[in-house]
């Protein structure tokens, strides 16, 4: 009986040691926090003609709720579309960026 429990004590510990998660360290979290500050909220208004002209081709019926621009002149644009929202990144030129 005793080998029994043993056994089962075993197994259960090397079954633990693979539910661990690799958490992100604070150096990750802090380029997180610093890539998200590097833009500023500004008016949907003030965004560029060519932006809103690529936007309403992407995606037709696109309203921006909400948008910030960045130092490169980069825009991070909260859309929504019927009932589904989005964040879209763009150049001045219109050009879609991945991030």
């Amino acid at each position: 009986m005793k080998k029994l429990i043993l056994s089962a004590a075993i197994v259960f510990a090397s079954l633990s040691i693979y539910a661990t998660t690799n958490l992100p360290s604070v150096e990750d979290k802090t380029e997180v926090a610093a890539q998200q500050s590097e833009y500023t909220e500004i008016s949907p208004d003030t965004v560029p003609a060519t932006v809103k002209t690529a936007l309403e081709k992407a995606y037709p019926g696109a309203k921006i709720d909400k948008a910030y621009v960045n130092d490169k002149k980069e825009y991070k644009l909260d859309i929504s579309v019927k009932d589904q929202k989005a964040t879209v990144f763009s150049d001045v030129n219109g050009n879609w960026l991945k991030i």
